[in-house]
């Protein structure tokens, strides 16, 4: 699995929990705190064979140093990227239950929170370098087999072992749905619930509460959708819903991991085997 198998890995997962796809608040003057206890804590066994959002970064962070020494050897300039800091990184699964931080239901309501300070200058740096690249120089960093990018990533595949993308792409998408069935959760799915319908919400379940039209507009959250999301919130603790739908899933995915040991060993190594040469090529320089 190389980081762009990650990339489709998570694009299926945001199809799948239909939780992290509701539309970005662009508010710029509202500070960003970092990401909490609550999502930074969260885990599933997939995410052994997953690439976290720190991986990316280091994965990405190789990739950039050999495509600049690629590019220099072809006689051409490579602006180096700011650095994004460890703690403004995206956690793993941040919103696979809705949104579970109370600071970011307070200020963002269910839209995204925009990207913390370093996250943003990285992106908004590449976009610009991007830009910048005339014709020649596009060609030269491309993905392409014989472009620095395609070379860089081959240096980081190389030796992996074959994997089952669509099987892990699969097994993400049936273990989530059916984690939604596990009768613990549907019955903590019905206390919380019973717990927004006290506070003024008719909800059935948390993704129909982040998925909710009224908040899949662009531009900042509404009060109202604020005020759901603080619900949402405090619905989970009281019920304890993310404990219980976690270990749901916990029990579902390892049993998954149990019934296809050779295909999730290759997974396992394929990741272990990327950022052990993606940390080679950092130590180098």
């Amino acid at each position: 699995m190389s980081v762009r198998l990650w990339g489709a890995v998570g694009v299926l997962l945001t199809v799948a929990t239909a939780a992290c796809s509701t539309a970005g608040a662009t508010e710029p003057q509202v500070s960003v705190p970092p990401p909490g206890v609550e999502a930074r804590e969260l885990s599933i066994p997939f995410d052994r064979y997953n690439f976290s959002a720190s991986d990316i970064s280091i994965l990405d962070r190789a990739e950039e140093l050999l495509i600049g020494d690629c590019m220099r050897q072809r006689g051409m300039a490579w602006a180096e990227l700011p650095p994004s800091a460890a703690e403004d990184l995206e956690p793993q699964n941040r919103r696979r239950y809705g949104v579970v931080e109370p600071e970011i239901a307070r200020l963002f309501g269910y839209h995204t929170p925009p990207d913390r300070p370093t996250v943003a200058q990285r992106a908004a740096a590449r976009d610009s370098r991007a830009r910048s690249l005339s014709a020649t120089e596009q060609r030269a960093a491309s993905a392409e087999k014989d472009g620095c990018l395609g070379q860089a990533r081959a240096h980081l595949e190389q030796g992996t072992p074959q994997v089952d993308e669509a099987l892990f792409n699969r097994l993400i998408s049936e273990t989530f749905n059916q984690s939604q069935r596990d009768p613990k959760v549907v019955q903590v799915f019905q206390a919380w619930s019973t717990c927004m319908r006290e506070q003024g919400w008719q909800y059935a379940a948390p993704l129909a509460a982040i998925t909710d039209e009224r908040w899949m507009k662009d531009g900042p959250a509404s009060p109202e959708e604020i005020r759901a999301a603080q619900a949402d919130v405090r619905c989970k603790v009281k019920t304890g819903l993310v404990a219980i739908w976690s270990a749901a899933e916990k029990r579902i995915q390892d049993a998954a991991v149990s019934a296809h040991p050779a295909e999730f060993k290759a997974l396992q190594a394929t990741k272990d085997q990327q950022l052990a040469a993606a940390r080679a090529a950092l130590a180098r320089g």
